[in-house]
């Protein structure tokens, strides 16, 4: 399958959704949200003082009649949000006091919106960080049953000579830091089902300085081990490694690195060591391949809650929004 919005859209126009955009008089998000309500598959719920709000978009030009305008301080069922909040977090210490603070913030109080089902999804970050995206989502909606941690992934795509799309999956670029052994089998299993959702037949790279044993070190035994508790979890998909990212997509390279592999030479679905080299290797791949980053893609929540750069444009929020839903 080619990689494009036409299919997502289309699932959209069949069972349309409510997506909470919580920075709503943010110049891109207005962009975005004019362009969503010029048809009918997404409807914005933009979060803020409804007069800012519609004065931003009047004076940036954009029309967002039929956007719903949500501010925190003012909701009419304010205080039933605030009680909620209270019920769910009141074993770690919360407070009616404190939760009334917290449901000012519209992060907190956006995600609020997803967990009592009155959005279906939730967008945002385009002006504070990802924890501050997580954090409440979280300790909101929270990580599947099976699941230990919020992970992310990035879809990369790129058009190539053949008139086809080529995408690539790249996790974990933007939440774990540090991940155990076990934490990358997890992340491998949410970024297969992710990488699917876009049209790829995965084919796993777990992404090394080492190829099948060539070099030696803590973090190489690390991809190592978690690659073969990978393959035992998800026998059915091609997965490899410790491999150097060349042996992984070069077949000339592979040849010669790990002429045994079914996956070295062949990836497109690549798990990396740590944050660092994830979060390098697909702004690489974006600025210096050419290639489009969709993206962070939060993975292992029970409700669908994403994370803006901070320099995004409308199109990234536009496309974002989208995909936020489309996997909702």
């Amino acid at each position: 399958m080619m990689f494009g919005f036409g299919a997502m859209i289309q699932k959209l126009k069949e069972n349309p959704k409510k997506i909470v955009l919580t920075e709503g008089e943010d110049p891109r998000i207005l962009e975005a949200a004019s362009r969503l309500l010029a048809s009918s598959f997404l409807t914005p719920i933009l979060l803020g003082d409804e007069k800012v709000v519609a004065d931003a978009a009047e004076e940036a030009g954009f029309n967002i009649r039929g956007a719903h305008i949500i501010n925190p301080l003012t909701y009419e069922n304010k205080e039933e949000v605030i009680k909620e909040f209270y019920e769910i977090r009141k074993e770690k210490g919360m407070t009616m006091e404190k939760a009334a603070k917290l449901m000012e913030q519209r992060n907190y109080f956006g995600t609020m919106l997803v967990k009592m089902g009155i959005a279906d999804c939730l967008l945002g970050g385009a002006t504070y960080s990802t924890a501050d995206t997580v954090r409440p989502a979280l300790q909101i909606i929270k990580t599947k049953p099976r699941n230990s941690i919020v992970s992310s992934c990035f879809i990369l795509v790129r058009p190539s000579a053949t008139g086809e799309n080529e995408v690539l999956a790249m996790a974990d670029c933007a939440i774990n830091i540090q991940p155990s052994e076990d934490e990358l089998v997890e992340i491998c299993g949410e970024t297969i089902n992710c990488a699917r959702i876009f049209g790829i037949d995965p084919k796993v790279a777990f992404l090394s300085y080492s190829t099948l044993g060539s070099g030696k070190g803590d973090s190489v035994d690390k991809m190592r081990n978690a690659a073969a508790k990978a393959k035992e979890e998800f026998p059915d998909v091609p997965i490899d490694g410790e491999l150097q990212f060349d042996a992984a997509v070069s077949p000339r390279v592979a040849r010669q690195k790990a002429p045994d592999s079914k996956v070295a030479g062949y990836a497109n679905t690549f798990i990396f060591p740590d944050i660092n080299a994830g979060n390098l290797g697909y702004k690489i791949a974006q600025r210096m391949g050419n290639f489009e980053a969709y993206g962070p893609i939060l993975l292992g929540l029970n409700a669908q809650v994403n994370d803006l750069s901070r320099g995004c444009n409308a199109l990234e929020v536009y496309s974002m929004a989208i995909i936020t839903a489309a996997l909702t």
